[in-house]
């Protein structure tokens, strides 16, 4: 009886013993990277006086700057073709409960496909537009409190937007994406969303988003060029609004500049005048490095709203860079909105900024202290 206990005791351990060699192999089958950025800064916001002479109230926070993670992967397929995956998830650490952070999973760019070096590649799930894709690398700022899409992009705020529906800076889900190889440095993208999800009959009106773009990327220059139509029949037959967009970037030696210009349009048939939300803007930036680190400087230019006066704004932002190594630094930026009497501009992409409203005409301005680290 005895014997039998301690043969049975000795397969046991034989048996997990060998499960335990055997999980690193599966997992490097399985060929899973988990991955992410944690982007933390402390901030000192004023959301400005507004044109009504209401003076602004200071705040300072910790903020989570679009900090995120995520787990992709691939697996090689019979005649030069591979299944790609990724499932990716904003995290913001300082506080949950801020938008982005409500225990949802799978928010950020999130798909399966196929992918070909000589066909191309498709992918099915959530993710970033071909347009807003063309411009990100020109914004030394992105995902920072001056991220140019305070300006630039999508909805901004309650009462000033760019965008009756969607922005033109989003990441869709029910999205199909096809990016062609690369060839000679040149790469072009198309995606289509369906915006009406529930829709069940044939002839019922939908929502749809189509997405295009261009890019050229062959140092020391590149250049992109994109369109987007948001085609809005559910919302009001007829409705539709659409944009384009050009972006240039050079590099020289330590110094790149970025420029990008866009220019919306729209035609809803629910309101008594077209072009409610169009308007043109422009973004100007320039980042010199030195070793691990970098000074950068933008200035952007949002126009008039359509025929509605004085609904313009700037935006300036000066940033330092201090590099621990090469996944870690330290940074400080500091970025103004100066807004026009009817505009309320703010910032856009960190935790602080989401709970920061400001007035009518106001010009706010914020300083960011922060740490970030790529793993």
């Amino acid at each position: 009886m005895q014997r039998a206990f301690t043969k049975q005791k000795k397969l046991v351990v034989i048996a997990l013993t060998a499960a335990a060699f055997s999980a690193p192999a599966l997992a490097e089958t399985a060929n899973v990277s988990f991955y992410g950025i944690a982007d933390l800064s402390y901030d000192f916001l004023n959301n400005g006086t507004s044109a009504a002479g209401v003076a602004g109230a200071n705040k300072t926070n910790v903020s989570s700057n679009v900090s995120r993670f995520g787990l992709k992967g691939a697996e090689g397929l019979d005649g030069g073709l591979s299944v790609i995956w990724q499932i990716e998830q904003q995290i913001n650490i300082d506080n949950t409960t801020e938008a982005g952070g409500t225990g949802t999973f799978a928010t950020r760019n999130s798909f399966v496909g196929l992918k070909s070096d000589t066909a191309g590649t498709v992918l099915l799930g959530r993710h970033d537009t071909p347009y807003k894709l063309a411009t990100r690398k020109l914004d030394p700022f992105a995902d920072s409190i001056a991220d140019n899409r305070a300006l630039m992009g999508g909805v901004t705020s309650p009462t000033t937007v760019d965008s009756a529906n969607t922005a033109f800076d989003g990441r869709p889900t029910n999205t199909i994406l096809y990016t062609t190889p690369a060839m000679s440095g040149f790469t072009g993208s198309i995606a289509y969303s369906n915006l009406s999800e529930t829709n069940t009959a044939a002839a019922t009106a939908k929502n749809s988003l189509l997405s295009l773009a261009g890019v050229y990327d062959a140092a020391p220059f590149n250049g992109s060029f994109a369109y987007e139509e948001h085609k809005l029949n559910a919302t009001q037959a007829g409705s539709k609004e659409s944009a384009w967009k050009l972006g240039l970037g050079y590099t020289l030696d330590a110094f790149t500049l970025g420029f990008a210009y866009e220019k919306s349009n729209d035609n809803l048939t629910a309101v008594t005048y077209a072009n409610r939300f169009g308007h043109n803007a422009y973004y100007l930036s320039g980042n010199y490095k030195m070793g691990m680190n970098a000074v950068k400087l933008a200035y952007g230019k949002a126009g008039q709203h359509g025929a509605t006066a004085n609904t313009g704004a700037t935006q300036f932002s000066l940033g330092y860079d201090h590099g621990l190594s090469k996944r870690t630094k330290l940074y400080a930026i500091y970025s103004r909105i100066s807004n026009k009497t009817a505009s309320d501009y703010g910032f856009s992409q960190t935790t602080s900024a989401a709970s920061t409203v400001n007035g009518i005409g106001a010009s706010p301005s914020a300083v960011s202290l922060g740490i970030k680290h790529t793993f």
